[in-house]
């Protein structure tokens, strides 16, 4: 049989799909990629690591009958990415499965597998929930919960996102014990409200894959597994069990001190005052007082220090507190606009910084626990 199909687009596809495979892989033909044509012109290509499916659908330019076959990802991937933007004819021999795929000035040949042993889609039982949302809605709570996560074989369920679906909001929440990023949204529409843990790989693979993607995505989960459809793809997975802790319990609610400020300047003076940081510690120190935010830090070990002032509004008594700088830097790179507002109570407390400006049907807040000073 012959397919035509446009090199650019399978080798994009392609590209995509690849990042579920697994160098690891317990099956063999989960090295593959699974490849379905049926003959009104339409390609489905699979991938998984028995944990995480995606699958994507793609009009072809021509395909004359239907066959179902798997071939090696790293040879079709490699191959295809060489080849500038043109038509390919792929031939597939059926009785053996010997593929020529020929381009302008010349021709691959290797082999392809069959498809029986590639493991079939697990269909959603018992009570599913759904929610539809616009997909750079979900990239950006999603790329701004990651970077909160933990890395903790102990204590997995540190280690996803947790969804927290209401009847008229859902929350995508991400929390190390040290920090904590929340992020609300209004969907376009809302099935059960429920709640899951979604692991930290296939977040990733859902977050590349929305990044560019203009259309609405849907969202539905049960107990044990979730599925986010959108144009081009479905990406399917298991999620992980546990009891996510009761966020809303650890976000102050008497922060008095309240600073706004330029996000942009005070991202710029830390980085700047870190250099001369304790590199274990990385303890920034922030003192405020009337319309003055004043960054420190300092090295012991090598008699380094560093220290800068600041503008910002604030008009309260003045107060310390110490961040862990580094943590400090990445919050401030994960929130958007131009100022940002920080609430505080003391130096034992945990400080709330938001936006200074939310997005319609939006609100962000993020959360950093404090370090210790000694002075």
């Amino acid at each position: 049989m012959k397919f035509v199909i446009s090199s650019s687009l399978l080798s994009s596809r392609l590209q995509t799909l690849g990042r579920v495979i697994s160098t690891k892989n317990t099956m063999p033909i989960l090295e593959n990629f699974l490849f379905q044509i049926t003959e009104d012109h339409h390609l489905t290509i699979v991938a998984s690591d028995s944990e995480i499916r995606i699958t994507s659908s793609l009009e072809l330019v021509e395909a004359d009958s239907a066959i179902t076959f798997t071939v090696n990802a790293r040879t079709i991937q490699d191959a295809v990415k060489e080849i500038p933007e043109q038509p390919l004819s792929v031939y597939v021999n059926e009785q053996n499965l010997e593929i020529t795929m020929e381009y302008q000035n010349g021709k691959y040949n290797f082999m392809g597998q069959p498809a029986d042993e590639y493991p079939n889609s697990t269909p959603m039982e018992g009570e599913v929930s759904e929610l539809r949302l616009p997909a750079q809605t979900l990239f950006s709570g999603i790329n701004r919960a990651l970077f909160a996560t933990a890395d903790d074989v102990l204590r997995p369920v540190l280690n996803c996102i947790f969804f927290d679906l209401s009847a008229d909001s859902l929350t995508m929440v991400a929390s190390d014990g040290n920090r904590m990023a929340c992020d609300t949204v209004k969907p376009s529409s809302v099935g059960n409200p429920n709640t899951f843990l979604l692991p930290k790989k296939p977040a990733l693979l859902i977050k590349g894959i929305l990044q560019k993607d203009q259309s609405e995505a849907c969202v539905r989960f049960n107990n044990r597994s979730a599925q986010v459809h959108t144009e081009d793809y479905i990406v399917e997975c298991r999620l992980v069990e546990g009891r996510f802790p009761k966020y809303t319990s650890v976000i102050p609610q008497d922060n008095p001190n309240v600073v706004t400020i330029n996000r942009t300047a005070m991202l710029s003076a830390l980085r700047r005052v870190l250099i001369f940081a304790n590199a274990n510690s990385a303890l920034a120190k922030l003192h405020i007082e009337a319309n003055k935010m004043t960054l420190s830090s300092q090295d012991i070990d090598f008699s380094m220090s560093a220290q800068e002032g600041l503008l910002c509004d604030y008009n309260g008594m003045p107060v310390t507190i110490g961040f862990k700088g580094t943590y400090l830097v990445e919050l401030l790179n994960n929130l958007e606009g131009e100022e940002v507002v920080i609430r505080l109570a003391d130096a034992s407390r945990a400080g709330v910084i938001q936006p200074a400006q939310q997005k319609e049907g939006e609100n962000i807040l993020m959360l950093l626990m404090p370090m210790v000073l000694n002075d």
